[in-house]
């Protein structure tokens, strides 16, 4: 069945009681009229005089789903347990679906529906459809809400779909093999980052870091937390990093304060002074979001933040990378 093509209903019943038909009726025309299926109903057929066994037959073969509606009367016609002569039409139309059922049991478990309305339960479902280890659909209301699980099985199009799967970092996609690490400087976009960061080479106690981020705010600056937020969507393990105050600092007694963390908890603080730079190794396993923060602490000062001019922070992460 295409896209474009409107789902076949045929609606299978017991004629428990006059409310019930009434109560199946109405779900049947609320499904035809507001959700615009083409739904097929005996008590629609009774302008003329019929055939209802061959009329059964030809819309039970015509439709693209079969909805069951559960009462104790259906189930226990269905079930074998009335008599003979009594509710005929439910009798032959159960036995129909049930050889459907054992034809082809995986095509027919998707195109018969238990339905189970308002004052009914699961119970009332009949034994063949396997109401406690197969789906069923309670409708509670007559809305679009009301119906959605159902709705759902009929056009393949779950309210909740799976995400796109992204490219596994264990093997290789198109022939290429998925690289071992990806920077954080240049390999990975930036959700969010500090005023004064940038992604730039680093020279740290003599060492030349090709792809690091760097902290060195302009004069006029007010905000001297460096920050940078990547999504890492649990997909890598390891961050490994430089810590360091930068070899040209124009204060070399600089102190640098160096913050891991990932979805709100701190991971790991490091504290680095000129020529002193320090290892970062971080298990982010698990982790959705990754923050790096680095600044410069100051006495009476709130610990991120730095207002007084002429202590501007000369920091950065060297080579900043991710692991999976």
């Amino acid at each position: 069945m295409s896209d474009g093509e409107v789902p076949r209903l045929f609606i299978t019943y017991a004629h428990d009681s006059e409310a019930h038909k009434e109560r199946v009726r109405r779900f049947a025309a609320f499904l035809h009229e507001k959700i615009g299926l083409d739904v097929h109903l005996d008590q629609w057929y009774d302008n003329k005089r019929q055939d209802w066994s061959s009329w059964a037959i030809e819309h039970l073969a015509a439709a693209d789903f079969v909805v069951v509606i559960a009462s104790p009367e259906y189930k226990r016609r269905a079930d074998g347990a009335a008599p003979a002569d009594e509710g005929r039409g439910s009798q032959f139309e159960a036995a129909m679906l049930r050889n459907n059922l054992t034809k082809d049991l995986r095509r027919a478990t998707e195109r018969i529906l238990p339905v189970v309305l308002p004052g009914q339960t699961a119970e009332d479902i009949p034994t063949f459809l396997n109401p406690y280890s197969t789906t069923r659909f309670h409708v509670s209301t007559f809305t679009r809400e009301g119906v959605a699980e159902l709705i759902a099985a009929i056009t393949g199009k779950g309210r909740h779909q799976p995400p796109e799967r992204g490219q596994w970092l264990g093997g290789t996609a198109s022939g290429t093999t998925v690289p071992e690490y990806v920077s954080l400087a240049n390999g990975l976009p930036w959700l969010a980052s500090g005023a004064g960061v940038r992604s730039d080479s680093a020279l740290i106690d003599g060492v030349r870091y090709v792809d690091s981020i760097v902290l060195r705010p302009s004069a006029s600056a007010i905000e001297t937390l460096g920050f940078v937020e990547v999504d890492l969507g649990l997909t890598y393990r390891r961050l490994t990093a430089i810590a360091g105050v930068l070899d040209d600092a124009e204060e070399s007694f600089q102190v640098g304060h160096f913050v891991v963390s990932a979805d709100g908890t701190t991971l790991a603080e490091y504290r680095v002074a000129l020529g002193m730079p320090e290892p970062v190794e971080v298990d982010v396993t698990g982790a959705l979001k990754l923050r790096l923060e680095m600044y410069r602490p100051r006495v009476g000062a709130s610990p991120r933040r730095d207002r007084r001019p002429g202590r501007l922070p000369e920091l950065a992460w060297g080579n900043p990378a991710l692991f999976g």
